[in-house]
This record gives C-alpha cells, structure tokens and sequence, in this order.
C-alpha cells in the first residue's frame, strides 16, 4: 500500500485535478461557477482547435525525427564505449554526462548564444572571411534545425545509456560462436548483437520520445514565434493567457498520446526480452 498511496499522490491525483480542470468542475477564474463542460473538448478536437492540433502534428514530427536521429547516433557511441573503449568506457561514460551537472536551461541559453546571428559560429566564418561580415546564416536560429540539434544533445547521453547497459551485459561467448562458425564481423553485428541489443534501442528511444513531445524551454529559446511546439500552448494556456480549463485539455490529450506510446512500445520491448530470454535462442 506505501508504494501505491505514493503514487496516488504525486502522479496521479494532480493529473485527476487537471482533468477536472478539463471537463471545467474547477476553474481558475474566482467566483465562475463550475458546471460540467466539454465544450473546450469539443473546440479541440473538432471546432477552432485546428491551429493546436496543426501544432500537435508538427510537435510529433519533430519528436519523431529527434528520437530517431538520436538513437541511430547513440549505437555506435554506446557500442564504442562498450567494445572499444575497454578499461577507459566508464571515464569516457562520465565525460558523456558532464554536461549534465550544469542546468538545462543554461545549456539551451548556450546554444542561443552559439547559433545567434551574431554568435560563435557566425563570427568563425566572418572571421575566417567564409562570409561577408554582417551575413549570417539565418537557419542556424529560430527554425527546425536548431529546435532538432539542440533536442539531440540533450537527450543523446540518455539514449547511450541503456544501450550501453544492455552492450555491457550482453554474452559476449555468442559473438565468439558465431565467429567460430565462420560469420563475419559484419554479420555478427546485424545478427547477434543488434537483436540482442534492442531492448536497449527500444529503451533508448521511448526515453527520448515521451518528454520531447512535451517539451517547451527548448522550442521557446532557439524555436522562435514560428517553431513552437505543443507544450509551448499548454505554457503559455497555463502562463501566458491563464486559461486553465483549455489548457487542460491540451495537456490531459498529450497524456493521453503520452500513455499509449508507452503501451505500444513497452508490449514491443516485452516482446524483444521474452525473446532474449527464450531458452534455446
């Protein structure tokens, strides 16, 4: 029970009072009655809601590319720690996550400061007469790219993880039997190590998925007006113009996303371990 009330508390019950929220029981304007309401509902997902759910798709798209883009990127730098670094893997592991006892919003703030019109990499090349002083590449800031890049290196060090840990404890005697049986180095990868190692990938990506298609800080610095994401609507429903009841129900929706990716991709990462496990494999 401990367990269990501890959850209740801290995970589920402010989600049931944003529900609440959603269905306008409660609302965040003194003395407007609370009657039950789906008409913010019904505005979202069929009325004027088109430009949030535009922005929905957009924030998928762009969660999509990033957890791909980040897990293709994270194999080989979790398999070089794995196999190659050796004794040096857990130095290099910690150099990995250096950057992450600093504050993620002075990361961000970094790469503001790095991709500006007038930042480190438009002054090199004014420097380096690459361009014309005063020209800047416009699409270093404020676009797709720079919302893209600085998502992937925030989450890359998260995504080496588990892939790394599933590497790390891999049996290595299965790399040897199939060299033994005459595959080569090429061959032992795509088929033992890579389906060996998907649980880790499977990990590796839903750890990257699920907070990005929430994100808001990142979008809100480097993204610029035209580059915001879903969670930058919920903010500013919650911030900005305190519209709590639609807030709500942009963010009750984004749970709702949020939890059937993880049943979909949780049943595939079941799947992958009762495989590994299966005797005789």
């Amino acid at each position: 029970m401990p367990p269990v009330l501890f959850v209740g508390i801290l995970l589920l019950l402010p989600v049931a009072f944003i529900a609440l929220y959603s269905v306008g029981l409660r609302t965040n304007i003194p003395g407007v009655p609370t009657p039950f309401s789906l008409s913010d509902w019904k505005d979202f997902l069929v009325g004027g809601g088109s430009a949030f759910r535009g922005r929905f798709v957009y924030s998928m798209e762009i969660a999509l590319l990033v957890s791909v883009l980040t897990t293709l990127a994270a194999y080989p730098l979790a398999y070089f720690l794995s196999f190659v670094a050796r004794r040096r893997r857990y130095a290099l592991l910690l150099v990995l996550l250096a950057p992450f006892f600093t504050s993620y919003l002075l990361r961000v703030i970094a790469w503001q400061i790095i991709l500006n019109n007038d930042g480190v990499v438009n002054s090199l090349l004014w420097t380096l007469h690459l361009r014309p002083r005063g020209s800047a590449i416009s699409w270093l800031i404020y676009s797709n790219f720079s919302v893209a890049l600085v998502l992937f290196y925030t989450w890359i060090p998260f995504v080496s993880l588990p892939i790394f840990v599933v590497l790390e404890n891999m049996d290595h005697r299965l790399q040897e039997a199939a060299a033994d049986l005459g595959a080569s180095r090429a061959a032992t990868f795509w088929r033992v190590t890579v389906p060996l190692s998907l649980p880790g990938v499977i990990a590796g990506f839903v750890f990257v998925l699920i907070p990005t298609t929430g994100e808001f800080i990142t979008p809100l610095l480097v993204g610029g007006p035209n580059n915001q994401l879903f969670g930058n609507s919920i903010q500013a429903f919650f911030g900005d113009t305190p519209d709590w009841n639609y807030g709500s129900v942009l963010a009750i929706a984004l749970i709702a996303v949020v939890i059937v990716l993880t049943m979909v991709f949780g049943r595939f990462l079941q799947t992958d371990l009762r495989t590994e496990t299966r005797p005789g494999q």
